[in-house]
């Protein structure tokens, strides 16, 4: 039951003492509480795909003292799924656990950008993209929070690595720090709420993210409006005086004293205000009590429902690559070969903080033979040693025989546990040599070949044109193998559809040259071009785009519709297509919608995700989507401005099934509100002047003058250098034309333009 309580009064009762230490964790996982004045001490513990609650003497990586809960699919596979309404039941499933296990808050989502697949912790990231990558995040927030629970959005911000993670620093430039890696997160914030927000290890430009007034104050509360409080990312916090200052309330986990000291003594010295004290204690304590009326005593769950759930997320997040032939499907009378030891012994998850103690984990290969019409149908074959690389001959050679003797062969692939987790870096995007030389050794003595991919991150794949079918599992938590079954004998039709784009090869990734650095500084030095930007600006093939996704249905799109031609940028339109099943089985398709500026004075991307929806249809069923475009689906960050500006122009609206299958285009004109001022000086290029139309009359009056007196620089279309003129006189200063003499126009003259074009 919620109670209403003063706590500016409580925190007048406070000592110093009782302050500071509030702003520094009990422990591990607790908050301080202070008995005396009824503040309690909650729990906090990690996520973000399941609840890891640790036993009192676990440390933070211990795994083994977990307490069961249900493991969903990671953030590389949920985000997959496109599903927004998906994803929050998935939180809603979080929060329930959460109260049965008495936590108050669990440490996630994560909504760091994926700037290069071999970060170790992308599968615990959405995307590369970040509208999609805050839509999902903002989904889960409310999900879980929906139960009276909170979540702690993180890394905040720009934690893009491993390598060198808790000293690294992060050098972006402003435009593309606001458009791609805090976008991921301002959604999120402003659209959910999160009851926490949880700051990164690493620097950014230079100061801690801990102790980052820009970020945690200026922008994160001041203009974002965040109401919860700020902790740091375990041992993040480098001077806790600084870090409090900052805007970061609480330190995680306890410091044994030495963070509360160091409060303490620099309110004492006046080096730190106590009403800046008072303030985070407040935003403690809001949460605090909201986690307390929240609570539920003797909560449950249903742990059977919860894996049901686990298994419907999970088909849902996988993304059938290549379907040649329509191999897939498989027939439940066909002779299959099962080859690789991950169907037997399936990677779910990945490693460190997020390590989950499923309730039940499920066999692929156990999953795939209650399917079969018959057992003796389904064979298997170890084919590779999962505890290192090297090829064994006698496996390899027992998977041969057996393939031979199938119709088809569905070989599980993907990376070990060792190859990607927390705290470091993958260094290529390989597979295991073993894995690789299985996949192509079968590809000889069978032509019905299927991989099923399970990692967390993208993959090369050598031997892709030797396989009939790719199905991309991602690493699907403790359902996942019921869920691959399900999908390859067609009980569920695939409907993901790739968050991230796969390269060719990782020298084609944007960031290869400037990752992860020298030393402790990293350069993002690719800007804006991260994932599908950087691969559709230069033209580059990949190995599968982003959005890319194939089904066991069709569909087509028609009668694309904008409710208005033109629009001021205060305003919206609304967008509608027609999606229509146009296969045999019923099937999701997942419509996407990505904005491009014709033509632009800024460097930009050639299109961007602005908003999808994904819809279930029937055979030859239609739906119309329609989605809504405001301001910021056409801005850019104006750093000068330090807003979003949209520039007047044309825009294309660009709706299709992938990044890379534009199926539908309509245009739109919107006109900017807001006038850029500009200051003109003699150094001004007349190309410039000659953009904005009030400014171009003044100055076609001067030069008209001009060119009486000298008879140069004619722009008369029937001159035949008039075009080349132009051209020269494009990017000319205006002083420029002095130079060129010309005794009926004075140095005053131009002087005078000046002034008249700075009014």
């Amino acid at each position: 039951m919620n109670q209403q309580r003063d706590i500016n009064a409580i925190i007048e009762q406070m000592t110093l003492e009782e302050k500071a230490g509030m702003c520094s964790g009990l422990d591990f996982w607790h908050l301080k509480g202070v008995e005396r004045l009824g503040i309690p001490s909650i729990m906090v513990t990690d996520g973000p795909h399941g609840l890891r609650k640790q036993n009192e003497s676990a440390d933070h990586l211990g795994l083994s003292n977990s307490v069961p809960a249900t493991c969903f699919p990671s953030a590389a596979g949920l985000a997959s799924s496109w599903n927004t309404e998906l994803i929050y039941r998935v939180g809603e499933a979080l929060g329930e656990e959460c109260q049965a296990e008495n936590v108050a808050v669990l440490l996630g989502p994560g909504a760091n950008i994926k700037r290069s697949p071999l970060c170790g912790r992308n599968f615990e990231y959405f995307s590369e993209d970040p509208y999609l990558s805050s839509e999902l995040a903002a989904s889960h927030i409310q999900g879980v929070q929906s139960q009276g629970v909170g979540t702690s959005l993180k890394h905040f911000a720009v934690n893009n690595q491993e390598h060198r993670r808790m000293s690294t620093n992060a050098i972006v430039d402003e435009r593309t720090l606001r458009e791609i890696y805090l976008a991921s997160f301002e959604g999120a914030v402003r659209k959910a709420q999160p009851w926490t927000v949880m700051c990164s290890y690493n620097r950014v430009n230079g100061a801690y993210a801990s102790e980052n007034a820009k970020l945690l104050t200026d922008i994160l509360k001041d203009e974002w409006g965040h109401e919860g409080f700020v902790v740091s990312d375990w041992g993040a916090v480098n001077e806790r005086d600084n870090a409090l200052a900052a805007g970061l309330e609480l330190e995680m986990p306890a410091s044994n004293g030495i963070g509360e000291r160091k409060v303490i003594e620099a309110v004492r010295n006046g080096k730190l205000s106590e009403a800046a004290l008072d303030r985070a204690v407040a935003r403690l304590l809001r949460i605090i009590f909201m986690a307390v009326d929240h609570n539920k005593e003797n909560a449950t769950y249903d742990a059977k429902a919860h894996h049901a759930l686990a298994r419907e997320v999970a088909a849902e997040s996988m993304v059938l690559l290549k379907n040649e032939d329509s191999v897939l499907p498989l027939r439940k009378e066909s002779k299959i070969a099962v080859i690789g030891a991950f169907a037997q012994t399936p990677r779910y998850q990945g490693g460190g903080s997020s390590h989950i103690v499923p309730t039940q984990l499920d066999s692929p290969y156990e999953e795939l033979t209650k399917l079969a019409a018959k057992q003796e149908l389904m064979t298997y074959a170890q084919g590779y040693h999962l505890d290192n690389d090297a090829v064994d001959e006698a496996l390899l050679a027992e998977a041969k025989r057996m393939a031979a003797e199938a119709d088809t062969v569905v070989i599980f692939a993907g990376l070990p546990d060792r190859y990607e987790s927390e705290g470091y870096d993958r260094t290529h995007l390989r597979l295991p040599e073993n894995q690789d030389m299985l996949i192509a050794s079968v590809t000889e003595v069978s032509s019905n070949v299927v991989v099923v991919l399970l990692n967390g991150s993208p993959v090369v794949m050598p031997w892709i044109g030797g396989v009939k079918a790719v199905l991309e599992s991602y690493l699907g938590g403790q359902a996942a193998g019921g869920a691959i079954a399900d999908l390859l004998y067609g009980i569920k039709n695939p409907s993901g559809k790739l968050a991230e784009t796969f390269p060719l090869k990782l020298s084609d990734n944007p960031s290869y040259l400037n990752f992860p650095g020298e030393g402790d500084r990293v350069e993002y030095k690719e800007g804006l071009f991260v994932g599908y930007r950087y691969y559709e600006k230069k033209e580059m093939a990949t190995l599968f785009p982003f959005g890319h996704g194939l089904s066991y249905t069709s569909f087509a799109y028609s009668d694309l519709k904008l409710n208005r031609s033109e629009i001021k940028d205060t305003e919206t339109v609304q967008v509608s297509v027609t999606v229509t099943n146009t296969g045999g089985r019923e099937g999701q398709e997942i419509v996407q919608l990505y904005v491009r500026d014709v033509a632009s004075t800024v460097i930009r991307p050639d299109k961007e995700l602005k908003g999808f929806a994904k819809v279930s249809l029937k055979p030859g069923q239609s739906e119309t989507v329609t989605i809504t475009l405001g301001k910021r689906a056409f801005a850019y960050y104006n750093v000068e401005l330090k807003d979003w500006h949209v520039e007047t122009g044309e825009f294309e609206i660009i709706v299709g099934p992938s990044s890379q299958e534009p199926s539908l285009v309509g245009k739109l004109t919107v006109h900017s509100t807001v006038k850029l001022k500009k200051t003109y000086t003699l150094n001004t290029t007349i190309g410039d002047i000659l953009q904005d139309p009030e400014s171009a009359a003044l100055f076609n009056e001067l030069l008209a003058k001009f060119q009486q007196s000298s008879g140069m620089f004619s722009l008369d279309e029937n001159d035949d250098h008039a075009d080349m003129m132009a051209a020269m006189l494009q990017y000319m200063p205006l002083r420029g034309l002095l130079a060129f003499g010309g005794a009926g126009v004075s140095e005053d003259a131009f002087k005078q333009l000046i002034s008249d074009l700075n009014k």
